[in-house]
Formats: structure tokens, sequence, C-alpha cells
């Protein structure tokens, strides 16, 4: 699974658990998206996560 190229957020890992109490291993993945932004004066594509896009949308405009 891909990380976020800005924050290094990438898949973390931990129990299921059921009604009963079984626990499962289970991953929990970043939403990563696939944006095209200008960095350092050119158009790149970079893998970022929602939350980075989020906080990029405040700051920005």
């Amino acid at each position: 699974m891909a990380k976020c190229q800005i924050c290094g957020k990438g898949p973390q890992f931990g129990n299921h658990v059921s009604f009963s109490q079984r626990h499962v291993k289970r991953r929990f993945n970043a939403n990563i998206q696939k944006r095209r932004m200008m960095l350092d004066g050119k158009m790149q594509k970079v893998n970022i996560c929602t939350s980075c896009l989020k906080t990029m949308s405040k700051t920005q405009g």
C-alpha cells in the first residue's frame, strides 16, 4: 500500500473485535489519493493522504 509523500502516513495494524470478543488481526489503510500538485516550482504527481489535502486547502486558499 502507498504512503503519503507529505507526512509519511501508511497502513496501521490492529484487531477486529467481534461481539463475542474474538480478536482477528486487521489492517487500517490510510486514505491515499493521487493528485497533481505544484511542488518546488513544477507540477508533480503526488500520493497524498486526505488529511494533508484538507490541511493544504486551508493554508493555501
